[in-house]
């Protein structure tokens, strides 16, 4: 089998071939599905071993105590034979996995090979195909949790023994200071707990995951901001409790845990922190400093992590093993959510190079898992992921310069019946719009689409109006499968480009519009998803106002049955009704959420295109979309109910919206029409057109929806949730 090891003398990291280990009793022999690469533990274990010798002496000097008392007791000579024969020898890195039951050793009767256990220790849960893990040390993954999130067990415990110590109450304030791996679960475990958190990193994306993620407020440790922050929650008194998820050598964090604690307040050590501590101001606010010992009781004791002897509940509450189980099962109920730290999958082939860019700071990462291969060779049973690709632009386009009264002229690239039914209209007539050009594949609907909305010029020649500096923007509105190579070539021609929905239909075709955005430096791109743009539902998302929990949201979609001869019915080329058109809803759902989904799970089912579709975001909310074609003809065709903090917005077809909390608000029952957002779509990049302004939607939620999509017939033909990976 493979390992990563690592020479501590060199500092060189290989993927090592080393002997199977045996199956002894009282444990069972784990196959790695998914392994936790510790960013904290493990790069200061890896930058240790690429220094000098002296170099290393100062990291540890406990390590040189040591090695003194050793040459006191037995001689320089033989002191020094021991330590470089140590140094010179395969260290082992890791120390928190998931993985598959193989077999399982005599006096085990808790398991069965087959299945899935996360495991700790940095003995026994490393970074390797296959290995052996004493009773105490793996627990059972609940059901329904994703291996890739099991993994973070043992960090996760180590965060979570950190919150025992400092024992926190219901509505006290906390400081975490330090928003790395362990800084990010801290901050959850305690806004679980009923705490308000305060977070103190001086990365700024670190602080905007962390309040993502619970924290009230966050900022740089040397900022006014923090302490700002802590006197308004707790009227000036200081925090109850400062937990230290820091490393380094700056004596900055306890310093700033004197400062803002409270007096007799809590002050609990979890990573490996300086403590120089400023005796005067712990004296005088009587601090109470505590440490946290790794996963909980039990850590370091022979007794209990190798030969399975367990400590009584009635004594020790929280054992190692019992606060793995604790914290995997609070990530199986979304108490925490483990997915937003996951900053990139490699595989474990790919071990040497992952740690080399993580430690020469190329890979920024807050957490990073090694994925294994089956026993065959096949990947495990792990979700799929499907890539969010990055948005990168090196050149905003610039606004084009116009005066004041110069109408924006627009190019339609197609003329069909959506473009002619629910585009146009808005756009014939409106103030400040010339329709310029209209192209098609066929002459005669070129000049019918000219005649009735009154277009300038009609043509054929797409090469024409793509080479046309007078035009400002180009619709796109052909059939699904031409929309991203149009899209591609009208951006690189420097146009703004409305493009219906799907703005893709393969992964591919997606990248190759990102491709264009980034070589022509042009981001002016909107994708036709108007029900954001709904003034019936726009009021009713104000009218439901911010939330602090999770939501649940449900949209069922009546679409009825296609017409015999339908285009929509060329699966084969223009991809499946829903690759079509569920955009639509997915986006529906993320502004009203407010994030982007991180994971799809789809279901079909048998013999029509019934589809179920899951979403789920950063915050633990899901959204649960029913696209079915056999519902009644007679029934609305999207009804919607959003759930969350003791309120429910209902929307019944844009025809009527209501939303029940503190006080019910009704629309009317009789509006004009259905007013779906065309309208407001349309004149929102017409005004982002004209006066260089953002489109109305970010780009990179157009590429998150898209995305998400796409992994809905990744997840049909798989069977398994898909993970929607963000590129960085």
């Amino acid at each position: 089998m493979k390992q990563v090891v690592q020479n501590y003398k060199s500092g060189e990291l290989s993927v090592l071939d080393v002997p199977v280990p045996g199956c002894k009793p009282g444990g069972v022999l784990v196959r790695s599905a998914f392994s936790l690469i510790s960013t904290g533990t493990e790069l200061m274990k890896v930058s240790e071993a690429g220094m000098s010798m002296l170099g290393k002496a100062r990291s540890r000097p406990d390590q040189v105590a040591k090695v003194m008392q050793s040459v006191a007791t037995n001689g320089l000579p033989a002191t020094y034979r021991k330590v470089m024969g140590k140094l010179d020898s395969y260290t082992p890195l890791g120390y928190s996995l998931c993985g598959v039951v193989e077999q399982v050793g005599a006096g085990v009767d808790d398991v069965k090979a087959g299945d899935l256990v996360a495991c700790a220790g940095n003995e026994h849960a490393l970074h390797a195909e296959l290995n052996w893990v004493p009773k105490n040390l793996y627990v059972p993954v609940p059901d329904g949790l994703a291996p890739r999130h099991a993994a973070f067990g043992t960090v996760g415990s180590i965060a979570l023994q950190g919150v025992r110590q400092g024992e926190p109450q219901l509505g006290e304030v906390a400081l975490v200071i330090g928003l790395g791996l362990i800084g990010q679960l801290v901050v959850q475990l305690l806004t679980a707990a009923g705490v308000r958190v305060v977070g103190a990193d001086p990365d700024p994306a670190r602080c905007e995951l962390a309040a993502r993620l619970g924290a009230v407020a966050c900022g740089d440790p040397a900022s006014a901001a923090v302490a700002g922050a802590v006197a308004e929650l707790t009227g000036g008194h200081g925090v109850d409790q400062v937990y230290l998820a820091a490393g380094g050598g700056s004596n900055q964090p306890v310093e700033l845990a004197a400062a803002l604690a409270r007096d007799r307040g809590r002050v609990v050590d979890i990573g490996k922190c300086r403590l120089d501590l400023p005796w005067n101001a712990y004296y005088e606010k009587e601090l109470d400093v505590r440490f946290s010992r790794s996963y909980g009781p039990g850590r370091y004791d022979p007794e209990y992590e190798l030969e399975g002897r367990d400590y009584p509940i009635g004594y020790v509450r929280w054992t190692e093993r019992r606060n793995l189980a604790c914290f995997l099962d609070l990530v199986s109920r979304g108490r925490v959510d483990v997915e937003p730290l996951i900053s990139h999958i490699a595989d474990f082939g790919d071990a040497v190079e992952t740690y080399r860019r993580l430690k020469d700071g190329e890979l920024k990462a807050v957490a990073v898992l090694f994925r294994y291969p089956g026993p065959e060779g096949e990947g495990t049973a792990e979700a799929p992921v499907v890539a969010v690709p990055a948005v990168r632009v090196e050149t905003r386009a610039a606004a084009p310069s116009r005066p004041v009264n110069t109408p924006v002229r627009l190019a339609f690239v197609g003329a069909g019946n959506y473009a002619t039914s629910m585009l146009l209209p808005h756009l014939a007539g409106r103030d400040g719009v010339a329709l310029s050009t209209v192209v098609t594949t066929t002459a005669l609907s070129a000049a019918n689409a000219q005649r009735k909305f009154g277009f300038a010029r009609a043509t054929t020649d797409l090469d024409g109006v793509l080479g046309d500096p007078s035009i400002d923007a180009v619709f796109v509105v052909t059939r699904h499968s031409s929309h991203a190579e149009l899209t591609r070539r009208a951006l690189l021609a420097g146009k703004a480009v409305f493009v219906e929905k799907p703005l893709a239909l393969t992964e591919d075709d997606l990248a190759g519009v990102l491709a264009a955005v980034t070589e022509s430096g042009n981001d002016r791109l909107q994708v036709g998803f108007n029900r954001r743009f709904s003034p019936l539902l726009r009021e009713a998302k104000a009218r439901f106002g911010a939330r602090s929990g999770p939501a649940s949201l449900r949209y069922l979609v009546n679409a009825g049955r296609l017409q015999h001869g339908s285009w929509y019915l060329q699966q084969g080329t223009e991809g499946s009704r829903f690759a079509g058109e569920g955009g639509h809803f997915i986006d529906t759902a993320s502004w009203l959420l407010e994030a982007d989904p991180v994971s799809v799970y789809a279901v079909a089912s048998a013999g029509n295109e019934d589809l179920q579709v899951v979403l789920r975001y950063p915050d633990g909310s899901t959204a649960t979309i029913s696209y079915v074609t056999t519902g009644a003809s007679g029934f609305p065709k999207e009804t919607l109910d959003l759930v969350a903090d003791g309120k429910v917005l209902k929307l019944d077809d844009f025809v009527r919206a209501s939303v029940y909390g503190g006080k019910r608000w009704v629309s009317s029952r009789l509006p004009k029409a259905r007013d779906k957002g065309q309208s407001n779509e349309l004149a929102a990049f017409v005004r982002a057109v004209r006066t260089g302004g953002p489109m109305p939607v970010p780009l990179e939620s157009l590429v998150a929806t898209t995305a998400a999509t796409l992994a809905v017939q990744t997840g049909l033909a798989g069977g398994v949730p898909v993970a929607l990976e963000r590129a960085r």
